[in-house]
C-alpha cells in the first residue's frame, strides 16, 4: 500500500475505474451528471471529478452544460473495429455469454419477406429444449421476436395485419385488433415476453437491436420450455435481454429511433 501512495495508483486499477466510467453511459442514458456517474460506479466523488476531468480533457468525454456524454472523438477510434466484419461474427459473442449466463438457447432474428428468419443461436445445454436451428423460417404474427419485429417495422406490420392470421396454438393472437394492441405494447415496453404463442409450452423473450441510421436490424430472443421459463422467470430476465441488445447495437454504431424508443423506466410486461 505504501509503495501504491508514493507511486500513485496503479495503471490497471486506474483503467478499470475508467472502464465502469465509460460503461455507466448506455443508449439509454447517453447523458449523465457526475453525481449519477458516481451513484453508477460507486466511486468516491474526488475520484470521479478527477477521472471525468481527465477524460473530457482527452477527448473520450464530452461536457454538455452540467453533463456528460460520450465524446465523438470515440467513435473515431471505434469505426476500424466492426468494419469489414459481419453482423453474425459481430453478435455471436453476445449470444454465448447469454446463454452461458441464463442457460437456454440465444437468437437473433431479422425479417424476410412477411417471415421471421434465425441467423445466428448459441443453444441450450440443457437435453430439453425448443426446437430451432440458423435458417428457420417462422411466422412473424407469433411469438416475442416476431412481435418485436413488427413493432419497430411498419411496413411490415402492415403487410401482416392484412393477411391470415393462422392460429397455431391455443395461445396464438389471430385477432387483427388484438395483435396491432400487442404491438404497441411492446414498442411501449421496449421488449416483447410471450408464452406458447407459437409453440405450447415455450416461453420467449425478445428486444429490439439497430444500426446507425437507427433502423431496425433484428430481434435478439432467449426462448425455451415454459417449464423453465415461467413468466416469474422471463421478467427476472428482461434486464440482461435488453442488455444484451444494447450492446449489440452499440457494438453495430447503431442508436435508437429518435421517436418510440426504449423507454427509460423499464416496466415489466403484464403479459
Amino acid at each position: 500500500m505504501a509503495v501504491e501512495n508514493m507511486q500513485g495508483p496503479a495503471p490497471l486499477l486506474v483503467l478499470a475505474k475508467i472502464s465502469d466510467i465509460l460503461d455507466s453511459f448506455s443508449l439509454a442514458r447517453p447523458e449523465l451528471t457526475l453525481a449519477q456517474v458516481r451513484e453508477s460506479t460507486g466511486l468516491p466523488t474526488s475520484t470521479v471529478q478527477r477521472l471525468v476531468g481527465n477524460l473530457v480533457a482527452q477527448g473520450f468525454l464530452d461536457r454538455v452544460d452540467d453533463k456528460y456524454r460520450v465524446g465523438v472523438k470515440m467513435s473515431y477510434w471505434a469505426a476500424p473495429a466492426s468494419h469489414g466484419v459481419e453482423l453474425i461474427e459481430i453478435i455471436k459473442p453476445v449470444l454465448q455469454e447469454l446463454r452461458d449466463r441464463l442457460g437456454e438457447t440465444v437468437c437473433f432474428f431479422q425479417t424476410s419477406m412477411e417471415y421471421r428468419v434465425c441467423v445466428a443461436m448459441a443453444e441450450t445445454r440443457h437435453m430439453l429444449r425448443r426446437d430451432m436451428a440458423v435458417g428457420r423460417i417462422l411466422p412473424l404474427h407469433a411469438g416475442s421476436a416476431g412481435r418485436v419485429l413488427l413493432a419497430w417495422d411498419p411496413e411490415v406490420a402492415d403487410r401482416v395485419l392484412s393477411t391470415r392470421l393462422d392460429q397455431l396454438t391455443e395461445s396464438t393472437i389471430t385477432d387483427t385488433e388484438s395483435l396491432k394492441a400487442a404491438i404497441h405494447q411492446t414498442r411501449s415496453d421496449g421488449y416483447a415476453l410471450t408464452t406458447g404463442e407459437r409453440e405450447s409450452g415455450a416461453s420467449g423473450l425478445s428486444a429490439p437491436v439497430f444500426n446507425p441510421q437507427a433502423d431496425l436490424v433484428g430481434a435478439l430472443t432467449i426462448m425455451g420450455p415454459t417449464l423453465r421459463m415461467p413468466l416469474e422467470v422471463c421478467e427476472q430476465w428482461v434486464e440482461d435481454l435488453l442488455e444484451g441488445a444494447e450492446r449489440i447495437t452499440r457494438m453495430i454504431g447503431g442508436r435508437l429511433p429518435s421517436t418510440g424508443a426504449l423507454p427509460a423506466a423499464r416496466k415489466l410486461s403484464s403479459a
